[in-house]
């Protein structure tokens, strides 16, 4: 798989948002609302399991890219930081890298997951082991696999989440690596525990733009209710992260997380895209629309940058 970056993010749509549905139903939603990319969210009984055999894992690769659609990561829920032993936790990420790679997909995202006392949710949570040994255990599995990464050109990215909310705790993490890696911002984790948008941006750049990284947007009616409402109407700052990504350039995935497998009440997740493609869209115009904005507008600049390609072997 090959991103040719032409002006904007690749919009991509996690599976967490279809609980129960088909692979069929998925390709369909987006096709309907032409989105051309998906994460698999890795687990057994989901549409990409770890135990697939190589036939079941070939079936599926074919079926997505004769629909037209990049499989553009796995989300794994492994935790690199989790006191289990390392032989367990390493040789998890390694099948699931091997997985990845069978299905054409760059990445596997992973968890940093170390224990914590408990904590209210706008703050970052104290680990129960000294942070820095956190941090050197996680690092140090994510180096382990890197000689396999290479070899499959798969990586592990590392995503803002539980033990490690901030963009500045997963670059501890991630500053450690021997290797390549790339990290996952999802906009509702740093923000909640106080990070500003330019911090997290600041901080984690050099793993998002170095193509192994990724976005996630969503949007809730925090700090009240964390259960998924459409693109805009929560209180998550979702128009200042769209025009940060764009004054900064980025041009990597932009991945819709719809937790609809954590809140059922949440609507459906095709209606959840119709909500998001808007907001993309307000954001990161197709090239035919802002030609005609700029042809009723005489003195706005050529557009230059065109729709963003992805290639699937």
């Amino acid at each position: 798989m090959q991103y040719l970056p032409e002006g904007r993010p690749v919009l991509t749509v996690s599976t967490l948002g279809a609980p129960g549905e088909g692979l069929g139903t998925v390709l369909g939603w987006l096709a309907a609302n032409g989105v051309a990319g998906v994460e698999l969210r890795l687990a057994p009984g989901q549409i990409a399991a770890p135990a697939m055999t190589r036939q079941d894992r070939a079936r599926l690769r074919s079926e997505v890219a004769d629909a037209g659609v990049a499989i553009t990561g796995l989300a794994s829920y492994i935790r690199v930081a989790d006191p289990a032993p390392d032989e367990l936790v390493v040789g998890a990420l390694e099948a699931a890298l091997i997985l990845a790679a069978d299905l054409g997909a760059p990445t596997v995202r992973v968890f940093p997951g170390a224990p914590t006392e408990p904590a209210d949710y706008r703050q970052v949570p104290r680990t129960t082991a000294a942070r820095h040994e956190v941090n050197a255990l996680a690092a140090r599995r994510l180096t382990a696999v890197g000689r396999l990464a290479e070899e499959l050109d798969v990586f592990p990215a590392l995503e803002t989440h539980d033990s490690h909310p901030r963009g500045r705790d997963i670059a501890d993490i991630l500053g450690r690596v021997e290797g390549r890696v790339g990290a996952v911002w999802d906009l509702m984790h740093p923000w909640r525990v106080g990070e500003s948008l330019e911090d997290t941006w600041n901080i984690l750049a050099p793993w998002l733009t170095n193509g192994l990284g990724s976005v996630q947007v969503k949007d809730a009616g925090l700090p009240e209710s964390r259960t998924p409402v459409p693109i805009g109407s929560g209180t998550l700052p979702v128009g200042g992260f769209a025009r940060l990504l764009k004054d900064r350039g980025y041009t990597g995935l932009l991945c819709l997380e719809w937790e609809k497998a954590w809140h059922p009440d949440a609507v459906r997740l095709d209606a959840a895209l119709e909500s998001t493609k808007a907001w993309f869209l307000r954001h990161w115009p197709d090239r035919g629309a802002a030609l005609e904005q700029q042809a009723g507008s005489p003195d706005q600049q050529p557009v230059s940058a065109q729709d963003t390609v992805v290639e699937t072997p």
